[in-house]
Parts: structure tokens; C-alpha cells; sequence
């Protein structure tokens, strides 16, 4: 008799439901390298780049996956990932971020990055330059050397790197408590690089800030303007930031992880909605995907048996 499971990704669903989930997966994977490529929206305005560098990220991981090995697939996929690999490389700004925004005088390579955009593609970058979507190595090291400049002394890292760090009294962004969804993400993707410096003890100093203060991403879930909450947290911080405090707990030793993954999980799930769905920012309904997906991948990172 045949299996009334089916299993894709390491979930179980039920027979027939699998094979509903893989033609999704496959859909979407067709669209993101078949649409045309983003384009910045105006001379003040590049959030293009949010496609670019998650594009990067999904495509990287799909060129990993051998169900994506044969033809079509592959030229597909590594077509695509040159064409996206390309926009990073011609949007990196002096310093080696990417940013979504630009300050006058506008140019065509913009000046203005962040500390958490940047650190979203650093270990997919080292994927591209392996698979030779890119070819100069400088490209990874500069964007390191961006994220790693805007770590500030209190374990905070800044929104955006400043020549003079913006650490101002009161309740300033870059305060520890303004700085909690970009923490995890920043410590992840340096010590996925290989910063040494980022040990264990920071990234348990990090994930100990972010439980110890959650009440500030609490607080600005789901508030309509941005960045209005304490700290100038911002509402779409919250799963973002709940994702990668559970890619940095996977970068610690295995026996300390589902303790970690246990304090993570009722932080997701008490968002969630009775279908499964979850927001954290008022604006549109890609925002309900996105927080959707992003929940639904720091749960399956605390699953037994997920990799680092």
C-alpha cells in the first residue's frame, strides 16, 4: 500500500497535498526567473534592491537544490542569479552596503545603505562567488567590512553607518532596544563570514538582549507608521527579526539550541491567526506573506534536525 504522507523540505503532509506545495514551490521559483527584472521606482526611491538581494538569497538556495538540478531548471536559475548577482554589484554603495533609499545629489550608484540589508545577502554572496555568479571577491568583503563598522560598543549595531556612530542619549535607534531586530541578523551573517570576534558569548549576548527586551518589538508590531514605536522601533522589524534570532541560535553549540527555540516560539506563534497567516505592519498584503514566511522559517529552523 502506498504512504498516506508525503514529505518536501522535511514536513510531513498528506498524500497529495505534497505534490500540491512542490507545484507552488516551482511556480513561484519560474516567476522569480522568468518576470522582468525590478527597476528603481524613482531618483530618491531604490527599494528595488529588497527584491535584489532576497532574490540572490532564494536563488542561491535553489541552485543548492537538487530538485532543481536538470533543465529547465538550471539554466533558469543560474541566468537569473548572474542577472540579480549583477544589480548588487552595480548598486553597492562606496562604503559596500545596500540600502532601499537615497539622499541628493541622486546618482546612479547610490550612497546610502543599511546595516540589516546588507547583512541579509552575506552568506549568499559567498554562494554566488562559488557558483561564479560573481567574480570579484572584494564584493563580499567590502559588504562584511559594512556590517562589521556598524557594530557599536553596547552590542547594538547601527540602523546605517555613519563616519561619527549615532549613539545619542534617550530613546535613539541605536540604543540596544532600537537595535533588536537588527542585531541577530547582523551577528549571523559575521559569523557566517567568519568574523572571529563574533564568539558564542556574542551570540548569546544578542538573543539575551532580544528576549530580555522583546517589549519594545512587541510594542510596535502592527503600528501603522513606521519607526513611530519606542525606540523608533518600525513594525516590520518583528519577524524579520524573529527569523534571524533563529538562524543565530542554530549557530550555537547543538545542546544549547531547543532551549533557545523554546523562548523563540511562543513569540511567533501568539501572532499567528486562526489560518496560519500572521502580519506585523498595516500597509498591504505582501506584507501578510512575508511575515507569514518569515514565521513560517524561524519555526523550521527550531525543528529537530535543521542544520545551521
Amino acid at each position: 500500500m502506498g504512504s498516506s504522507e508525503e514529505h518536501l523540505g522535511g514536513i510531513r503532509f498528506a498524500a497529495g497535498r505534497g505534490r500540491r506545495v512542490g507545484a507552488t514551490l516551482e511556480r513561484g521559483l519560474r516567476a522569480a526567473c522568468e518576470k522582468r527584472l525590478p527597476i528603481r521606482g524613482a531618483d530618491w526611491d531604490n527599494d528595488a534592491m529588497w527584491t535584489a538581494l532576497y532574490a540572490v538569497v532564494a536563488l542561491t538556495r535553489a541552485a543548492r537544490d537538487p530538485r532543481f538540478e536538470g533543465e529547465p531548471w538550471r539554466e533558469l536559475v543560474h541566468g537569473r542569479g548572474r542577472d540579480y548577482a549583477d544589480i548588487l554589484r552595480r548598486n553597492q554603495v562606496p562604503e559596500g552596503g545596500w540600502g532601499y533609499y537615497d539622499d541628493p545629489p541622486f546618482t546612479h550608484r547610490p550612497k546610502w545603505a543599511t546595516s540589516f540589508s546588507t547583512a541579509c545577502v552575506v552568506p549568499a554572496l559567498a554562494e554566488a562567488l562559488e557558483l561564479g555568479w560573481l567574480e570579484d571577491r572584494t564584493i563580499l568583503v567590502r559588504a562584511v567590512r559594512y556590517v562589521d563598522r556598524c557594530r557599536l560598543p553596547n552590542g547594538a549595531y547601527e540602523y546605517d553607518l555613519n563616519p561619527v556612530p549615532r549613539l545619542q542619549g534617550g530613546e535613539h535607534i541605536n540604543q540596544v532596544p532600537g537595535s533588536l531586530g537588527r542585531i541577530q541578523v547582523c551577528n549571523w551573517a559575521l559569523r557566517s563570514a567568519g568574523v572571529q570576534r563574533v564568539t558564542d558569548d556574542r551570540l548569546r549576548e544578542g538573543l539575551e538582549h532580544f528576549f530580555g527586551q522583546h517589549r519594545f518589538l512587541d510594542a510596535a508590531r502592527m503600528r501603522p507608521i513606521p519607526h513611530e514605536a519606542y525606540f523608533a522601533n518600525a513594525g516590520y522589524f518583528y519577524f524579520f527579526g524573529h527569523y534571524y534570532a533563529a538562524l543565530a541560535i542554530n549557530l550555537l553549540p547543538q545542546e544549547e539550541r531547543q532551549g533557545y527555540h523554546a523562548r523563540l516560539r511562543p513569540q511567533l506563534v501568539k501572532a499567528m491567526r486562526e489560518n496560519g497567516s500572521c502580519t506585523d505592519f498595516l500597509n498591504s498584503e505582501y506584507d501578510v506573506l512575508a511575515s507569514t514566511a518569515f514565521l513560517a522559517l524561524a519555526l523550521d529552523a527550531g525543528m529537530e534536525g535543521s542544520q545551521p
